[in-house]
């Protein structure tokens, strides 16, 4: 995958691949730089005493050194683990305890796994980046690649483990969403450490040999693409709705178009954004387990009200209880065909990927129609996952967590919305007396990473619960909504 991702650049040494824009200017990396780097991290990392297939676990920050050790770990037959800085204590130790890294990387002041794994601190992998290169380590494509975390709606993060063949499935996104070529300048809006960045801002434009542009945190965005002659912007909608807040024009004269991804992008957001700039934004559906595969794309804009269309080589169907594909119009289970080479090697399960299927297909968890053009229209999740800021959190996870708090009888999480295009994780809880909102916040961060924990919370006398017992998360959404509707202010 490692020489996969460079081997466009290789035939152009000296085009610049990465530019960090500030406001003070740009840090350039060119493709022969970037490339020494990353088998310069892997002859280290092997010197290192590390040998192929050994997981990395990496607690690096929102620097270059990100993809850098990714690529070079991969590019050395490593397996690497990229996971949120964010995370706490419990929640590492957790995954360093599932994996059994052979290594940790690490960022000064990042929480660390409470075991005796080796660390390797960032200044001790930037002096990686001049030693001689490695050899790519080649291998078979179905071989374990990289490691990835999800939370599932079991209620625990799940290990999502890819093969080296995950990256052949990205060339889909190149016509079906990107419209992506060599020539293009692609600003992605998110963090080096964040797997939307990495893939869609820095894996995919170097594949095919463009420019690669991430901002550092704060910078002003329209200015950057400006400056920067971007020429195409991907942001989850959260992002595209802060630079709309202004008002008025935004003077984008290189950019073709937007891209966004990991939750639905509002019509009004998108209506907003035409108006501001006279760009298009396409939309893509996916998941962790399977990166995207359905979307919009300039060649093929989505029919409105649909997600767009699923990417030519991609094999999917909706499917019925039964588990029989079903007709155009019929709505039902949306499904990834366990040939697809974006799929998953499986879920981590006693040190091996296990994959699960009904019969030949991968259930994603999505309610969806396909209409007779082939179109894609997105009913839903099947079950009560939530989605804070392009990442899906499982409300079990959250629960389980407040549940220890020594005040809560009973708690459930959902997302809820607060007007037309904002959604937040919300907590309920039952009590003797009310909680202070800020000391739940406080017991929430010693157990969640940042972007798991509830922005609102709210007492109620009781949770609603079927005849069988069974939680109705969807009640208590449907109540707030309606009681804020009812009583905006």
């Amino acid at each position: 995958m490692a020489r996969y991702v460079l081997d466009a650049g290789m035939a152009t040494p000296d085009k610049i691949a990465l530019q960090i824009l500030r406001r003070s200017g740009a840090e350039r990396w060119s493709y022969a730089r970037l490339i020494d780097a990353v088998r310069g991290v892997g002859t280290g990392l092997l010197k290192a005493g590390l040998h192929p297939g050994d997981p990395v676990l990496m607690r690096l920050g929102n620097t270059v050194d990100f993809p850098v050790a990714y690529l070079g770990a991969i590019a050395a037959g490593l397996v690497p683990v990229p996971t949120s800085t964010q995370l706490t204590q419990p929640e590492i130790a957790r995954i360093a305890q599932e994996i059994s890294p052979a290594l940790v990387l690490a960022a000064d002041g990042v929480i660390l796994p409470d075991s005796p794994v080796p660390v390797l601190t960032e200044q001790a992998l930037r002096a990686m980046y001049s030693l001689p290169p490695c050899d790519w380590h080649m291998g078979s494509p179905d071989r374990p690649c990289y490691i990835i975390y999800t939370s599932g709606s079991g209620g625990h993060p799940r290990a999502v483990v890819h093969a080296h063949r995950a990256i052949w499935a990205r060339r889909m996104m190149w016509d079906g969403w990107y419209g992506l070529t060599r020539d293009d300048r692609m600003l992605h809006a998110g963090a080096f450490n964040w797997t939307y960045t990495l893939g869609t801002g820095l894996m995919d434009p170097w594949a095919i040999g463009a420019t690669a542009l991430i901002p550092e945190p704060g910078a002003p965005l329209g200015l950057m693409m400006k400056r920067f002659d971007a020429t195409i912007f991907a942001a989850v909608p959260g992002v595209y709705r802060q630079m709309l807040k202004a008002g008025g024009k935004l003077d984008l004269p290189r950019l073709r178009h937007g891209l966004s991804a990991g939750e639905k992008l509002p019509e009004d957001t998108r209506t907003a954004w035409r108006d501001a700039t006279g760009r298009e934004i396409f939309e893509a559906l996916g998941m962790s387990e399977c990166s995207t595969y359905v979307s919009a794309s300039p060649a093929r804009p989505a029919p409105q009200g649909t997600a767009g269309f699923p990417q030519t080589g991609r094999q999917i169907a909706i499917l019925g209880p039964d588990g029989q594909s079903l007709s155009a119009g019929e709505e039902g289970m949306l499904a990834i065909h366990r040939s697809d080479p974006g799929l998953m090697l499986g879920y981590l399960n006693n040190g091996q990927p296990h994959l699960p299927l009904q019969g030949d297909w991968f259930l994603t968890g999505d309610r969806a129609v396909l209409d007779d053009t082939g179109a894609l229209t997105f009913l839903g999740r099947n079950d009560d996952m939530m989605n804070a800021g392009g990442f899906r959190v499982s409300p079990l996870e959250v629960e389980r967590a407040l549940a220890d708090h020594p005040d809560i009888t009973d708690i459930a999480c959902t997302e809820v919305t607060l007007r037309p295009g904002v959604s937040v994780i919300a907590a309920f809880y039952t009590s003797a007396t009310p909680i202070a909102e800020d000391a739940l916040d406080r017991f929430a961060a010693t157990r969640l990473a940042r972007y798991k924990q509830p922005r609102l919370y709210r007492q109620v006398e009781s949770m609603p619960r079927s005849a069988n017992g069974k939680l109705s998360r969807r009640a208590l959404r449907t109540s707030f909504e309606k009681e804020r509707a009812d009583d905006p202010a």
